[in-house]
């Protein structure tokens, strides 16, 4: 019998060198029903089953290394085990016992008679907390207290989570240059194989999601890259897998390959079905509502969208632009309003911007797109990187062009294009080169304005952008029309006051508020140079508005 067990204890172990999950933690169970198994095993049955999202199997080891530290007297070593249990309880919302296990972990720690490195993960316990809620500047010195910790128990998975709170706090707080140094400094002893399974995996699904925050796409593309290497390695890993393809959907869309998006957002909600990880899934679910949203599929992406706000996360700014795409801005505009009153990260808030400067304008509400602008901008000052600044700028020639500022409009777009290419990112280059040619055409280029569209066309076209190409041909459309400028809602409101409605009328109608109304028909008085209704009215039946 023991001969036995020392085989397969010692298939067991080359089968967790080798990272075969499933192989290592069967063997290890068939080797622990022989001889129970020691401490170094069990913690390798823990992460076998952790990396396979055998929660149960996994805590189950956990409790056994728990309680073999408690009878040797390795208080310090039981404290980390009642730690990680906590740990991942909180991470399964389990709050009650969650707490109870990291209350048994700090008593633990205190009474080892020293510092131990439980002490540094319940200060890092801390800092994720306050990361949690927003209050970065006292995150970072919580997690810099860990990481001293680490370094003086030598404990590298501490001293690596350290670093990587720590980067995720200094880059919310604009900081972004020692922010990314010290979650690269994190990830260097993850990509030697140097960490624990379970810590590499989330050192690098949180460095990431700093990048992405922050809109550092040549790290977000290498990282991934580094993510999806590590996790091809391991043919049997179920934990992390959906979140890698999650991240490689995201990329893909960016450069531009929006069917195989598709398809690996697929994937990663296959992968993450039978899991824990609901955040990833209703992500998977967003990421691919936003390449139907942007091929004209609404029915599609309205189905997903919904899958993730079931699964726990906000579909937006995705479905209020679906709103917008379908010509329904007010709604949209009202939904990005609810948003934006509980969202007070400001990079949180930059995410939305954009959309609401949009869509803003769209609903005739220019000085909500002008204010939302001007916070954009001060957002794109305080954290400094290239795209959040391509942003800020293309939202201020948003307005610049509907104010009829094309010359200033054209000099803020071109800043902003020049970024998107260097990204790498055809669509939102195609989608400035829209606005661009508009710019040139309100300035008399007309060669200009073909090049512009011209361009534009080419990628929405390879892309199956359908709402993009309709655009692209209406505004290329010949029209012996004049020019009015203005936006379907304003059309439909000056329809309503030809046959002789009352701005509260109209507001009934159309389920808008009064003074919505009276803003519309002020854009439309402006528009058209005129100054009363008759005069609007005349305008519009003699230009075939009406």
């Amino acid at each position: 019998m023991k001969a036995d067990a020392a085989s397969l204890l010692e298939k067991a172990r080359h089968a967790y060198a080798q990272r075969a999950w499933a192989d290592a933690f069967a063997l290890l169970q068939a080797t622990d029903a022989i001889a129970p198994l020691g401490p170094d095993d069990l913690e390798r049955q823990l992460w076998s089953a952790a990396m396979l999202d055998r929660d149960q199997d996994s805590q189950v080891a956990g409790d056994r290394l728990f309680e073999a530290y408690v009878e040797a007297g390795r208080y310090d070593r039981a404290a980390y085990w009642a730690f990680f249990r906590g740990f991942r309880l909180l991470a399964l919302g389990e709050e009650g016992h969650a707490t109870a296990c990291i209350q048994q972990a700090q008593r633990l720690a205190d009474g080892f008679g020293r510092e131990c490195a439980a002490h540094g993960y319940l200060i890092l316990l801390a800092a994720q907390k306050e990361l949690m809620t927003g209050n970065d500047p006292a995150a970072a010195p919580l997690a810099s207290q860990a990481l001293a910790i680490g370094e003086r128990c030598c404990d590298i998975d501490l001293v690596a989570f350290a670093r990587c709170y720590l980067g995720r706090a200094l880059v919310r707080q604009g900081r972004i240059d020692e922010g990314i140094a010290s979650l690269d400094e994190a990830m260097l002893p993850a990509v030697d194989g140097k960490l624990s399974p379970i810590v590499t995996g989330l050192i690098y699904c949180n460095l990431i999601a700093a990048c992405r925050q922050v809109y550092a796409l040549d790290r977000s593309r290498e990282w991934t890259e580094a993510l999806s290497n590590w996790c091809g390695t391991q043919p049997q890993l179920v934990q992390l897998n959906g979140v890698c393809l999650l991240h490689r959907a995201e990329i893909m869309e960016l450069n531009g390959a929006w069917q195989d998006a598709i398809a690996e957002a697929r994937r990663a909600t296959t992968s993450l079905a039978h899991t824990t990880a609901s955040e990833a899934a209703a992500g998977a679910a967003y990421q691919e509502a936003e390449i139907h949203r942007l091929r004209g599929e609404f029915a599609a992406a309205e189905d997903l969208y919904r899958t993730a706000s079931r699964l726990g996360l906000e579909p937006q700014p995705g479905m209020a632009l679906l709103r917008l795409a379908q010509g329904r801005a007010e709604q949209a505009a009202a939904t990005l309003r609810r948003v934006l009153a509980t969202t007070k990260a400001p990079l949180g808030r930059a995410r939305l911007l954009p959309a609401l400067v949009e869509i803003m304008i769209a609903a005739g509400a220019i000085e909500e797109a002008r204010d939302a602008c001007q916070e954009l901008e001060a957002i794109a000052s305080r954290f400094a990187t290239d795209i959040l600044a391509a942003m800020a700028s293309q939202a201020r020639g948003e307005i610049d062009l509907h104010e009829g500022s094309a010359a200033t409009a054209l000099g803020h777009f071109r800043a902003a294009l020049t970024t998107w290419q260097r990204a790498g990112a055809p669509y939102l280059e195609a989608r400035l080169r829209v606005l661009a040619g508009q710019a040139c055409r309100m300035l008399g280029d007309e060669d200009g304005t073909e090049l512009e569209f011209d361009a534009a066309r080419t990628v929405f076209a390879g892309l199956g952008a359908a709402p993009d190409l309709a655009r692209v041909a209406a505004l290329t459309r010949p029209t012996s029309l004049p020019s009015h400028g203005l936006t379907r809602r304003e059309i439909e409101v000056l329809g309503l006051v030809a046959t002789g409605k009352t701005n509260r009328t109209i507001a009934t109608d159309l389920g808008l508020s009064e003074k919505t109304v009276d803003r519309h028909l002020s854009n439309i008085f402006d528009k058209l140079a005129v100054n009363s209704r008759a005069a609007a009215t005349a305008y519009g039946f003699q230009n075939g508005l009406l």
